[in-house]
């Protein structure tokens, strides 16, 4: 089982690699090309409503025919993305390259169901946190060299850098990761209603709460996401790879919380309760984004980095790992393929009030983004009442 899942985590390490390479010069890289900061928010949210539409079919396809198979058929669609990006000199081609990116990378819930697949439920959390951790290790590596890259050869070049990063790793995915699922679902239905599916699944007590609880929390932390780049460069006067570097200490902080302190927070907590930790944590780390003094950015600044890491080390894992125990082993793929589709949806609504808010005033999406983790709180703190009402 070990082995599996290293070659897993691989796998979504340099599919992730790739990701954190262009992700944070998409925003000025658009705006190059003469993108307003709405424009710049619709960018981003073209590429999740394609993972809206296509995470809970990628998760479905891999009930039905295997993991392995979608994993690399998505990862393929995401090296062509890139190739597109290459030549994304006029805005339109740049909208275009983040779509199909979109769809190839809407792929993580058949990731996540893979290591269901091979782990006990009672160390899903733990092994569900090395997928953060991952994700952590490719925005650690990823910003500063897309930042370099893009900075002294131009935006061609980091294309094909991450271009050749998802080949390599189509290569890894096709001649070292085994099928994980031992009996496939040939019934699995395949629906393309994303909305109808949406809507369904709110209707399913245990499941109705947590995904409320991803959308909630993914939409405040995508409004940061999308718009801090354009902070720290507008008001802290920070270069490209100056910008780099800030993203690769989020993925530093993330990768220590999610790789070193999961499981033994799971363990001491539990997963419901770190998601009642992980809504305040955040819900302070985005609103002090803003203020962080001009002549202190640093360290100061690494501050609300810190609680931002935290918090998603208690709330992505833990939100996870408690659907899959509501799940049955048949339905791990659709159900986890649609937490992703609602985080999907997050980082559609998310990015686009984001440049809205963020065209009104610099403050706005960061403030606006902590009221939403109190909403987030409230479905939490609802999914606890049921759970302790349950008999044991």
């Amino acid at each position: 089982m070990r082995s599996r899942l290293s070659i897993l985590y691989l796998t979504v390490f340099i599919d992730l690699l790739g990701f954190g390479i262009v992700i944070p010069i998409l925003p000025t890289y658009a705006t190059e090309l003469g993108a307003s900061a709405l424009e710049v928010g619709l960018i981003a949210a073209l590429y999740s409503l394609m993972n809206f539409v296509f995470s809970p079919f990628w998760g479905t396809l891999s009930d039905r025919h295997g993991r392995r198979t979608v994993i690399a058929g998505t990862v393929a669609i995401t090296a062509c993305s890139f190739f597109l990006l290459a030549q994304a000199n006029v805005l339109w081609l740049l909208f275009l390259a983040r779509l199909v990116s979109g769809i190839g990378s809407a792929n993580i819930a058949a990731s996540q169901a893979y290591i269901t697949d091979v782990t006990p439920k009672e160390s899903r959390a733990k092994a569900l946190g090395l997928i953060g951790a991952a994700f952590g290790l490719g925005f650690i590596f990823g910003p500063p060299v897309g930042g370099f890259v893009k900075e002294h050869f131009g935006m061609a070049y980091v294309g094909y850098m991450a271009m050749g990063l998802s080949t390599i790793n189509l290569i890894l995915v096709l001649l070292f990761l085994p099928e994980s699922i031992k009996e496939k679902d040939p019934h699995a239905k395949l629906e393309f209603k994303p909305v109808t599916n949406a809507f369904r699944a709110l209707k399913r007590e245990g499941l109705r709460d947590l995904y409320i609880t991803m959308f909630t929390y993914v939409a405040a932390f995508s409004m940061m996401q999308v718009t801090v780049a354009l902070l720290w460069e507008q008001d802290y006067g920070l270069s490209e790879a100056q910008v780099g570097y800030m993203f690769a200490a989020i993925g530093l902080a993330s990768a220590v919380v999610q790789g070193g302190m999961v499981g033994w927070l799971s363990r001491k907590f539990g997963e419901a309760r770190l998601l009642v930790f992980g809504c305040i944590l955040m819900a302070i780390g985005l609103g002090s984004i803003p203020f962080v003094p001009f002549d202190w950015f640093i360290p100061v600044a690494f501050l609300p980095i810190v609680m931002i890491a935290l918090a998603n080390g208690c709330m992505m894992p833990s939100i996870t790992s408690l659907l899959s125990k509501e799940a049955s082993d048949r339905e791990q793929g659709q159900v986890l393929g649609m937490n992703q589709s609602f985080g999907s949806l997050a980082r559609v609504i998310g990015p686009t009030i984001g440049g809205l808010f963020y065209g009104w005033s610099h403050y706005l999406p960061y403030l606006s983004g902590a009221l939403v983790m109190g909403a987030t709180l409230y479905a939490v703190l609802g999914y606890n009442r049921l759970r302790a009402a349950r008999p044991a």
